[in-house]
């Protein structure tokens, strides 16, 4: 427990920022598994509009200092090169029929 006044003040915002980096950690989560779910239904379009909604994300909680330049970088290539195996998967199948 805090004693001093600005150890308080110290404390109250340190969890504002705690829950304001989580809500943007999820939000990069939850962009990142919708483009693989959509590139999984074959459904191009969709996937690459949230992959860029994905990479604004990052860019933007990088920026922000919530996440490192390298993790930042990281999960943006991990993204697509998820995305383009999926894709390249589909035109295979579609080439083979």
């Amino acid at each position: 427990m805090p004693n001093t006044k600005s150890a308080k003040k110290a404390l109250l915002k340190s969890r504002e920022r705690y829950l304001r980096n989580r809500s943007t950690k999820s939000a990069i989560k939850t962009y990142s598994r919708r483009v693989k779910e959509l590139a999984d239904k074959g459904d191009v379009e969709g996937s690459i509009a949230t992959l860029r909604r994905a990479i604004s994300l990052i860019d933007k909680a990088v920026k922000r200092g919530i996440l490192h330049k390298n993790t930042g970088n990281r999960k943006k290539s991990r993204l697509m090169i998820a995305l383009n195996k999926k894709l390249a998967q589909q035109q295979g199948a579609n080439a083979n029929e």
